[in-house]
This record gives structure tokens, C-alpha cells and sequence, in this order.
């Protein structure tokens, strides 16, 4: 038996022993050595050839990603670990950096307990590296600290023993700020990370050596050693005195939570059910006997046995053959296969027990963050929150209509298996529009469209997603709406959210949804915490993304019964403003007053809805609505001789450089500009640099379009929508 079978053999029998299990991602910002370094750990534990890694990319088993050198999906591997003689199942989960792909991310972050941050010795903590700490401490996933790139810092950068340590005291400084901010509170001080405690590693996955203080202690190994050794070009001896992957795995074992340690503080984050029940408590314990308790994170394509969904199961088991629930489906369907992941390899198994990470197939209804059980009625797990919403847009539609069926298919699994990807299709046309995170997200898109389905397809140049806010307010004269009967009214006022109401409504802390009234009390006080009037918030009907509405009558009879569709129609003006028929964000609506009709049969669907959504978009006109579109933060590190063309395309792109720091010959240009500006950055920046320049991006959300832009950019989104080129006027809803 070779050793990789071995190890797949162990791997079926530790999945067992829980105590023994460590679940965990790898999660840093692009290029910063992620596959290289699941590469070597994955050789490093028999599962690949070591003379491979780094070059192999066994996680990025995706044709796209090896091709462009980055990592799209997040892919999984089972590896098996020994720590003082006995066995661990590590189930390693490797995630983007790109900030496009950043939903994968957060979907593998729910599937963990532990997580390692990579950050760069040479560049430090980037912006994705804040922004996946900020998403592992979210679900209450552990972190610890690899530090990678040193060898860069002695042979490139040669900089002294005392500077290196300056250098990681600073990472380290930076990454525990985070923590800080971020953390749980029963977590600020435990999950900060050290040197001392070994919760820091330090080291270079392309050379595939590491070292904590506990492996010094071990191995005798000392940084004046490890200074030694990269000065005489010695990194190869260097990494048999101090392998990462056991440097890495040793820390895992020892610093990282396993499932029944871990889900004790996991669940009550990510299951809103009766802790106290039997299920409840048996995912408490991570119970491997008790009911199937799974949460998909992830769908891909296999070419041969089709959909593969991947999945942390909770409590239960998985096995083959049996039927469970996709929570929300109406029957029951059977499970074909049952799978541990080794990079592209699926290695069959009878069942997965609780506490483990599996793939399986046969589930038609699964999606990413759909809950599977055997019990119909369970309650779902938490929806996953993305960090970031689409902002890009691009039109779709078969070359050739006899494709249309295909093409139709291949955009439900699409949807099904990339949960930051939005799809609505014209279902006589076939046109699809797909909004994404970014240009390169809707490009790998397409690329699967085309080469995994094999269709081929017409594609509209990219569109940008903007948003409809309120800039002012609207209190005092609140504005009427009509029923088309004319016997119901009622009456809103409008102002803009505050931004620290807003960002906690787009982390998912205040719920999203119609409100109870049971928990409007409660409601109320998290809203009355960031400085809202605790008692008009306990009056909530509802929340749509980062918008609210309240009901602050007093005394309307019958007004109880119209709640339901008060809701739908404020749904519906969220979804579409008035200006231009773009999502609205950041908006406090306060219905204020209502007159209706006596008899329920004159206040139904045909005529509340209308009255409230004209009410809603005439009080929007009244407090004056604003234009927003996305923004980026570029960050361009480029050789100080190019400097000036890069510095000029930012400049002509409406970018505002806010930072230029400099190392040695190099300046990194930090600026900020819309998104609409940055089709075709990439090819104009390699042109103004000769190729010199690397660049990276984070989404900062939205930001007012400059009045001077206003006119011409709603004219074009309302043209391309079919809409007459100017916005109704406030009269135009008071009919």
C-alpha cells in the first residue's frame, strides 16, 4: 500500500475520534502563498510528491486557476498528522485572496474551527488580510499566524536579525489589533496570537521550512541557524530540519480547536433553534449517534457524477444510500455517494460522521448554505452573510437558442454553487444577467458556461450595480400614498440610517426579515445600543438588507391586518428605488399615520400595496434621493521609474491617491476610485509600468455619484432598463 492510500486508510479511522479531528482554512490576502503552502502540507502529510508542491497546486484543481495562478474556489484536502504517536484527521480548506472571490471565503469559514493567516514578511498584513480576520472571527473560528516569505526578507531584502523581528513584531502587532477589534468578547484575549505561546510561525512555503518556538525547543533549530542557512543557500537542508507542514501541523494539533471544543461557542452563533432540545445539545457535543445536522458550503461541478456538495456535518452521520431533507425542499432525496476530499479526488466512503467535512452526491435541492437533515421540519442554519454585495453586471444569452434549455441549467447550478453570484434570466429570451464581486468574478463565470457546459455565449460589456440612498429627510412633512380606490392612505416619512446602524445592519448583527412582535422588544434594544430611539425601534415591522421600517402610529384600526402586505410593498421599493429602479440601502422608513377603509375586502393586496410603495418612493423624492456607486481601494506596487504613469492612470480614472509609501526603489500608489472607472485597469496599468507593476483591490462599498454625473448616468441605466431617460417627479406618486 503507498503511503498516500495509507493515509486515506488512517484517515476513515481517525474521522472516529473526534478529539483527534482539526478542521481548519488557510486565508490571507492574493499571492501571499496560500496554495503553495496547502501544497507542501499536503506533501508533506504523503498525500502528493514533495518535488510537486507549490508547482502542483493540488487544491487549485480548477483549469482556471492553475492558468491564472490563483486560487478561485475554496477546495478541500483530509490529510492525516501524527503528534507524539498519535494520528489527527487535518481537513484543510484552501480559500481565495482575490477580492472577487471573496464569498468563498466566507463560506469556508463555516465549515471550520481554526484558521491559519498568512500574511507576507515583506508586505505585512494587506487589505483582504483584515477582511478574512474579520470573517473568521465572525463565525467564531479560531486563528494563529504564519508569517511566510522570510527567506525574501534575508536573501532580498538582507535585512539584520533585529530588523526581521521588528518587521514580525509589527505583523504580529497589526494581526492582534484586528483580533482585538473583531473578536468575540470571551475571545479579545485568549485568540491574541504570540511568539512565545507558539501561536505564530515564521517561515517560506516556496522553500517549504518553518519554525515556531516550540519546534526550536524540539528540534534545536535557532534563527541564527535559519539566518545560516538562507546566506548559504542552504533552504533545502534548511527544510529537513525544520519541515513546514510538520512545523504547521504540530501547531494545528496543539493550538487549534477540534469539533467538540469548538462547537460548544459554534452553534449558538450559527443556529438560532432551542439550544435545550435534544438536537441542539447533541450538536453541542458534536453527538457522531445523534440526528444529521449537515450545512453545505460549497457546490462544484464534477464532469463525471455531476453535483458535488461539500459540507461540515454537526452532529449525525452522512451514509450512503439514505434519503435526508435540503431544508426547504418538499421531499426527501437520496444521497448516491458518500466522499472525503483529497484535492480533486473524491475518496469514497460508506459514511461521514459528525465533526468531519464531506462530499457527497445525489442532492438535486442542495445549495451553498442550505441545511440537510432527515427531520423536515429542522431549523436552518444561520444564511451566511457575504462581506461584500455585487457590483458588477454583465448581460448573457446563448449564441445558438437550441442551447437555451442547457444554458438555463447551467445558470441554476451556477447560482447553486457561487452564493455571491446573482442571477435572474428572461425565461422567453434567454438573456441572463450575472452580477458579481468584480470583472474577473463574471469572467470565470462565463469561462465555465462556455468550457464545462460547452455553450457559447453572447456577453454585454460589464455594468456597473449602483445603489439608491436618501440624503436628507423628509420629518415633519411626511409624504402621503393612495390607494387607486382612494379609501386607504397612508403616510411616510424618510430619513437616512446612521452609518455605524448601517455597517451593523450589513454584518448581519441586527437580522434581516420581517420582525415578530415577540422579538421586537429585543430588536429595538440593539438598534437603541448604536443610538437609536430605543423606543420607536421596538415598533419594527421589518428589515431589507440595510434598510428599516417602523410603524409609529398610534391607534389605526385594522391596520394589523395590512401588516403583510406594508412589508411587501416596502420589499419591493428596497429592491427598486424610484430613481432608477436600483437597490436601495441605507434608508429609515417611519410610517407615521393611516387612514382605512372599514371594510377588509377594500384593503386588500390590489390596494394597500400600490398606496404604501407610491408613499414610500414619493416620501424617498421628498427627502431627496442620491445616486451611490461602488468604490475600490487600489493598492499598486510599482518601481519608482514608472511611478508617474501609474500615478496619471489613477488620477484619470476620478481616482483620489490617498497614500504613496516606499520601499527602496518601489512605491505602493494607495487610491481610491469608482468601480465604474476600472474596466480595463489591469491591461492599462501593465501598459504604464512595462509590466513592472503588481496591484490588488478591496471593495469599500458605496459612495454618492457626483452631482455633475448624476443626470447623465441615471439617463443610461433607465435607457438600458427601458425606462423613460428622467426619474418620476414627487408629484407623479401622490396621484
Amino acid at each position: 500500500m503507498g503511503r498516500k492510500e495509507d493515509n486515506i486508510k488512517k484517515a476513515t479511522e481517525v474521522m472516529h475520534v473526534l478529539p483527534q479531528i482539526r478542521n481548519l482554512c488557510i486565508a490571507a490576502h492574493i499571492d501571499h502563498g496560500k496554495t503553495t503552502l496547502s501544497d507542501n502540507l499536503i506533501a508533506g502529510a504523503g498525500m502528493m510528491s514533495s518535488d510537486l508542491a507549490g508547482a502542483a497546486r493540488v487544491l487549485d484543481f480548477d483549469e482556471q486557476e492553475s492558468a491564472r495562478g490563483i486560487t478561485i474556489n475554496a477546495a478541500s484536502a483530509s490529510m492525516v498528522h501524527a503528534v507524539d504517536g498519535t494520528d489527527y484527521l487535518i481537513n484543510l480548506i484552501d480559500t481565495p485572496g482575490h477580492v472577487d472571490f471573496g464569498g468563498d471565503v466566507t463560506r469556508a469559514m463555516r465549515a471550520v474551527d481554526g484558521c491559519f493567516i498568512l500574511a507576507c514578511a515583506v508586505e505585512g498584513p494587506m487589505p483582504q488580510t483584515e477582511t478574512v480576520v474579520r470573517q473568521a472571527l465572525k463565525e467564531k473560528v479560531k486563528p494563529v499566524l504564519f508569517i511566510n516569505k522570510v527567506d525574501r526578507l534575508i536573501n532580498e531584502l538582507q535585512v539584520t536579525p533585529e530588523d526581521m523581528m521588528s518587521r514580525f513584531q509589527e505583523t504580529i502587532t497589526k494581526v492582534n489589533k484586528l483580533i482585538k477589534q473583531f473578536a468575540p468578547d470571551e475571545f479579545k484575549k485568549e485568540w491574541q496570537v504570540s511568539v512565545m505561546d507558539g501561536t505564530v510561525a515564521f517561515g517560506s512555503a516556496y522553500h517549504n521550512w518553518g519554525i515556531t518556538i516550540p519546534y526550536m525547543k524540539k528540534s534545536g533549530v535557532t534563527m541564527t541557524d535559519i539566518f545560516q542557512y538562507c546566506n548559504d543557500e542552504k533552504q533545502k537542508e534548511l527544510a529537513q530540519a525544520a519541515p513546514v507542514h510538520e512545523v504547521l501541523l504540530d501547531m494545528a494539533v496543539t493550538k487549534l480547536p477540534s469539533p467538540v471544543e469548538a462547537q460548544p461557542y459554534r452553534i449558538p452563533n450559527i443556529w438560532t433553534g432551542d439550544l435545550d432540545s435534544s438536537i441542539g445539545k447533541a450538536m453541542m457535543a458534536c453527538d457522531p449517534e445523534a440526528e444529521l445536522a449537515m450545512m453545505i458550503t460549497k457546490i462544484w461541478m464534477d464532469p463525471h457524477a455531476g453535483e458535488v456538495a461539500v459540507g461540515r456535518i454537526y452532529s449525525g452521520a452522512i451514509s450512503q444510500g439514505e434519503s435526508v431533507f435540503a431544508i426547504g425542499a418538499a421531499k426527501p432525496e437520496r444521497v448516491q455517494q458518500v466522499s472525503m476530499m483529497v484535492g480533486g479526488d473524491r475518496i469514497t466512503v460508506p459514511k461521514v460522521v459528525a465533526g468531519n467535512i464531506a462530499a457527497i452526491t445525489g442532492i438535486r435541492s442542495a445549495a451553498a448554505g442550505v441545511t440537510l437533515s432527515r427531520d423536515k421540519d429542522f431549523t436552518p442554519f444561520e444564511a451566511i452573510r457575504h462581506y461584500s454585495d455585487p457590483v458588477v453586471t454583465v448581460a448573457v444569452e446563448p449564441k445558438s437558442m437550441k442551447d437555451l434549455p442547457k444554458f438555463i441549467d447551467a445558470l441554476r447550478s451556477l447560482a447553486k454553487s457561487d452564493a455571491s453570484l446573482q442571477v435572474t434570466t428572461n425565461q422567453e429570451t434567454g438573456e441572463a444577467l450575472l452580477a458579481g464581486m468584480g470583472e474577473l468574478h463574471l469572467e470565470i463565470t462565463v469561462y465555465r458556461i462556455e468550457e464545462e457546459q460547452n455553450i457559447k455565449v453572447s456577453v454585454s460589456p460589464p455594468i456597473v450595480v449602483y445603489r439608491e440612498g436618501v440624503q436628507g429627510s423628509n420629518r415633519g412633512h411626511a409624504f402621503e400614498g393612495k390607494s387607486p380606490n382612494r379609501h386607504n392612505r397612508f403616510f411616510f416619512e424618510i430619513e437616512a440610517l446612521p452609518s455605524e446602524v448601517v455597517n451593523a445592519l450589513r454584518n448581519g448583527d441586527l437580522g434581516d426579515g420581517p420582525v415578530r412582535s415577540s422579538d421586537a422588544k429585543e430588536t429595538g434594544n440593539k438598534f437603541g445600543e448604536l443610538g437609536m430611539d430605543k423606543d420607536l425601534m421596538r415598533k419594527i415591522y421589518a428589515i431589507n438588507g440595510t434598510n428599516v421600517l417602523v410603524n409609529d402610529t398610534k391607534g389605526i384600526q385594522g391596520l394589523h391586518e395590512t401588516r403583510e402586505l406594508i412589508i411587501e410593498a416596502f420589499n419591493e421599493v428596497c429592491k427598486k428605488g424610484p430613481i432608477a429602479d436600483e437597490p436601495v440601502q441605507g434608508m429609515f422608513v417611519r410610517l407615521t399615520d393611516a387612514k382605512l377603509h372599514e371594510d377588509a375586502i377594500h384593503r386588500g393586496p390590489a390596494q394597500t400595496i400600490p398606496a404604501v410603495r407610491n408613499g414610500i418612493k414619493g416620501a424617498m423624492m421628498r427627502a431627496k434621493t442620491v445616486l451611490l456607486e461602488p468604490m475600490q481601494k487600489a493598492f499598486v506596487s510599482v518601481p519608482n521609474d514608472w511611478l508617474g504613469q501609474v500615478t496619471r492612470e489613477v488620477t484619470n480614472r476620478r481616482g483620489i491617491i490617498e497614500d504613496m509609501p516606499s520601499e527602496g526603489d518601489v512605491t505602493t500608489v494607495v487610491g481610491v476610485l469608482p468601480i465604474a472607472e476600472t474596466f480595463g485597469f489591469s491591461n492599462d496599468i501593465r501598459a504604464a509600468s512595462q509590466g513592472r507593476a503588481v496591484w490588488n483591490t478591496e471593495n469599500l462599498g458605496f459612495e454618492m455619484l457626483p452631482p455633475q454625473l448624476f443626470d447623465k448616468v441615471v439617463g443610461e441605466i433607465r435607457t438600458r432598463k427601458g425606462l423613460k431617460p428622467e426619474p418620476n417627479p414627487e408629484s407623479y406618486y401622490a396621484d
